[in-house]
């Protein structure tokens, strides 16, 4: 947590009290806040940087989460994402600005590296939230975004490694086939995720966030997970903080992760507290059996993370992970809190 000013440890005493934590306009924070995806640990650090210079935190959460669409390395996110089953690389991102209750978001996006950005500008400059695929595209074209293929050698490589071991019955054949290795293939493609959700609060208290990926690795063309919708992968309100999640985005969707977050920090809960019962809430309604493990589990990995606007922040999973987070201590990685006290298989 964020050390707060003398006033603010006397305005703490109300402590206990089944309300959001609100922040007065006379008290500051010590530092503002952001946290994020384990994968973010240099983006937290830009965000809080940026919010020290003055930006706003839906623009500080931007500009963090950019470096990790502009890293060929990462395959997570933006350039070198892993791509859709036909090997086309397609992004979704959404943000939403505490002060104004505004979002805007992209899905499906090709040949645009940074949709986080395209996600500002439709939030900016229309009337609208969503954009999607061609119509998603022609909007970046207008607002002077470059294109180019996203997909590295590296990515693709991966891609050509999945087709082939993905069907006994096609005629692509991977040459470990003709050798002695079985199947351990298929835990490493298996609910391939990959995301970096950032949620930010000035020192005034204001919040924005972000959340941006290429999506579920080799995912049906035009699929769309929980990352760019508002409600889900992300969510803000400025009255409480910042929701969003990472993982599998099904699962996301159908628990509303970021707006449930919110709704609990909202009754008191603590940002931690609200993360966990967001898991526990995909646990209770992860039914079907293919999606359950030989324990009964969840067998899939999903991450959820808030702040609030008193500077509290916190994390949760499904299984033992950890997370970004930058404050008045500097940018680090810390421990999740977990449901499951193992890593994910």
């Amino acid at each position: 947590m964020v050390p707060l000013s003398r006033r603010g440890f006397l305005g703490s005493a109300a402590a206990g009290a089944l309300a959001a934590p609100t922040v007065p306009a006379w008290l500051r924070l010590a530092s503002p806040v952001a946290i994020a995806s384990a994968n973010g640990v240099k983006a937290v650090e830009l965000a809080v940087q940026r919010m020290n210079e003055g930006w706003r935190p839906v623009d500080a959460a931007v500009a963090g989460v950019e470096l990790v669409e502009n890293d060929p390395e990462d395959d997570s996110v933006g350039i070198g994402g892993l791509p859709n089953e036909d090997g086309v690389v397609e992004l979704d991102a959404c943000v939403m600005d505490g002060p104004s209750g505004l979002g805007g978001a992209v899905a499906a996006l090709q040949n645009i590296k940074n949709p986080a950005q395209v996600a500002l500008k439709i939030m900016r400059h229309t009337d609208h939230v969503l954009l999607v695929g061609d119509g998603a595209l022609r909007f970046a074209r207008a607002h002077g975004f470059t294109e180019e293929n996203l997909l590295t050698e590296k990515s693709r490589k991966k891609w050509l490694e999945w087709r082939e071991k993905r069907s006994s019955i096609d005629d692509w054949i991977s040459p470990e086939e003709n050798g002695e290795h079985g199947k351990e293939w298929f835990r490493k493609f298996k609910h391939k995720t990959g995301t970096i959700h950032l949620g930010a609060v000035a020192a005034n208290g204001d919040v924005g966030s972000c959340t941006t990926t290429s999506g579920l690795a080799f995912k049906l063309a035009g699929r769309v997970g929980d990352s760019p919708l508002l409600g889900c992968g992300n969510y803000c309100d400025n009255d409480v903080g910042t929701g969003g999640g990472t993982g599998r985005g099904e699962a996301c969707i159908l628990a509303n992760g970021g707006s449930f977050i919110v709704h609990q920090m909202s009754l008191g809960r603590s940002p931690t507290d609200a993360c966990m019962d967001a898991v526990k809430r995909v646990v209770r309604l992860t039914k079907v059996k293919r999606l359950l493990d030989a324990k009964g589990r969840p067998d899939f990995q999903i991450q959820f993370y808030a702040t609030n606007k008193a500077g509290q922040f916190g994390a949760a999973a499904m299984f033992a992970d950890r997370f970004a987070v930058c404050d008045g201590s500097g940018a680090r990685l810390a421990d999740m809190a977990c449901h499951y006290d193992e890593p994910v298989k």
